[in-house]
């Protein structure tokens, strides 16, 4: 089975996605080969490659594509087959959309040139990469936030088919609405077809994985929440940050069957189905105490395994969720170990 050759792996979100500036030093700087040795050498299988589509393309020049851009993704996928790693390549903004802009910007879901220029890149990709195997995985868009799934089915058909008209044998991954949520696999289509993957995001329990975060309103509630244990600072909770409390209270326990109860619809959708999961995202804030980010990274791990879900950890560098320091070097050896 394909997902048994990314079974642990870890992302390399802000390189050339989510970066404050893609100039050239960065993009040579950011991500070296010394990193993916590393990965390598922590005894991860595969890693994440996020991407934004204006590495390959201006909007002021749709479906000319940039030669530089690829050159940096061809480079990693070498280095990759090098050192024995597989690759995930992730489109994480695309022409029309972002996970973090999709209230502004939208016009993938919209707009049929804009549709046309997404499935344009990945038939490009397809055309480029057809002499590839199994050692790369198309991942179609980072976290759809289509709240019901029946225009993002539509589309993901069409970039489906577009990559087909060129590569027959790719793998092919695709996650659901409400930002990749374990509880939106149930709205994609189904294909009878063993390459078509599907994949989830994991980051529950949200007031442990993103506590203190800034661009939440968990980041004025000063609350260090550990793990394993009670929820801590309930009533600081309630009042600033209610929106993610949802229906747990004082005598909540984070704990490893509380995150097997949270990835219920996960496994509800294997049962049904038949087919494997990959999660794409998972992880714990760097703010969270060292002890509890490696206790929880390891629990979960334990439940990918127990049901065979391969996963990547977000994020090598930096990101709030780094696994290396501002020297390159591991964290924690202990969390290395939790990963992989």
């Amino acid at each position: 089975m394909i997902l048994d050759k990314y079974r642990a792996g870890v992302n390399l979100g802000g390189w050339i996605s989510q970066c404050r500036t893609m100039t050239p030093e960065h993009i040579a700087t950011y991500i070296t080969r010394k990193n993916i040795e590393q990965i390598a050498a922590w005894g991860l299988d595969h890693v994440r490659l996020p991407f934004d589509y204006p590495v390959l393309e201006d909007d002021d020049k749709p479906f000319v594509y940039k030669e530089e851009g690829f050159a940096v993704i061809d480079r990693v996928l070498a280095w990759c087959k090098e050192l024995g790693l597989n690759l995930i390549l992730d489109m994480h903004k695309a022409p029309g959309y972002a996970f973090y802009t999709y209230k502004t910007e939208n016009g993938l879901f919209t707009d049929e040139q804009t549709q046309n220029r997404f499935l344009s890149i990945w038939r490009e990709f397809a055309g480029r990469y057809k002499g590839e195997g199994d050692n790369i995985i198309f991942e179609l868009l980072n976290e759809i936030v289509d709240a019901h799934g029946d225009t993002w089915n539509k589309i993901a058909r069409k970039a489906i088919e577009a990559i087909r008209e060129v590569d027959g044998e790719r793998y092919i991954m695709l996650g659901g609405p409400n930002y990749n949520s374990a509880s939106g696999l149930e709205t994609l289509d189904i294909y009878d077809d063993e390459r078509i993957l599907y994949n989830f995001h994991f980051y529950e329990p949200f007031l442990f994985t993103h506590q203190r975060a800034r661009w939440t309103s968990l980041k004025d509630t000063g609350v260090a929440q550990p793990y394993p244990g009670k929820i801590a600072g309930i009533d600081i909770i309630r009042e600033q940050a209610r929106d993610h409390l949802g229906a747990m209270n004082e005598e909540t326990v984070f704990d490893i069957a509380f995150l097997e109860e949270k990835l219920a619809p996960a496994i509800a959708f294997m049962q049904k189905t038949g087919k494997r999961l990959y999660c794409g995202e998972y992880g714990a804030i760097a703010l969270a105490e060292m002890d509890s980010r490696v206790n929880y990274l390891r629990d979960k791990n334990a439940l990918f395994d127990k049901y065979k879900i391969g996963r990547a950890y977000w994020n090598y560098k930096g990101l709030d969720y780094s696994a290396i320091d501002e020297n390159g070097e591991a964290v924690s050896m202990e969390l290395v170990r939790a990963i992989r």
